[in-house]
């Protein structure tokens, strides 16, 4: 019985560890001001708000164009921005691959096609840091990281503490 309690002891001071050691990277990473830019990228994932505030920037008039990560067969919500009237350019693309890889070898292509410097990229809390390896290995330019800040159970965190964690750990044996 001892031996048990000694166990959760130690293992709950390593869980405490790591989740202090992870906290500014998935719960507090770096964000920026958005600035004028080329673009915004708005990544794929859960529908937490992002759509809305890619959108919102281009109607402030951050950047004359959107991207919007669309590997959605099926989203109501993305296809009637791909398909709304702005007053701004909304760009929605297929990313090959259907990840965050993807979604940087785009902005990389596109952005060496126009000339880009600057783009503003909008996704979710946990996934700005990893978002920010990946993209920044596919384009050498100014990458602004926003967020909607969304709010998450902590079991979502806990589920995005463990998966971009995986992530990264991907990310670290792939090119872009």
């Amino acid at each position: 019985m001892r031996r048990i309690g000694g166990t959760v002891l130690v293992l709950g001071v390593v869980l405490a560890i790591v989740t202090a050691a992870l906290w500014p990277v998935y719960v507090r990473p770096q964000t920026e001001e958005p600035a004028p830019a080329d673009a915004i990228l708005i990544l794929g994932g859960a529908h937490d708000g992002r759509e809305e505030l890619g959108l919102t920037l281009a109607r402030d008039g951050y950047a004359p164009r959107v991207l919007v990560s669309n590997p959605y067969e099926h989203s109501a919500l993305v296809n009637r921005i791909c398909h709304g009237g702005y007053s701004f350019e909304v760009e929605c693309f297929d990313p090959d691959p259907r990840t965050t890889r993807g979604e940087g070898r785009y902005l990389a292509r596109r952005a060496r096609e126009e000339g880009w410097t600057r783009v503003i990229v909008v996704t979710f809390t946990p996934h700005i840091s990893r978002a920010r390896y990946i993209l920044g290995k596919c384009w050498s330019g100014e990458l602004l990281f926003v967020d909607p800040k969304p709010q998450l159970s902590v079991v979502r965190w806990a589920y995005d503490y463990l998966y971009q964690s995986a992530g990264y750990v991907k990310a670290v044996f792939e090119d872009c």
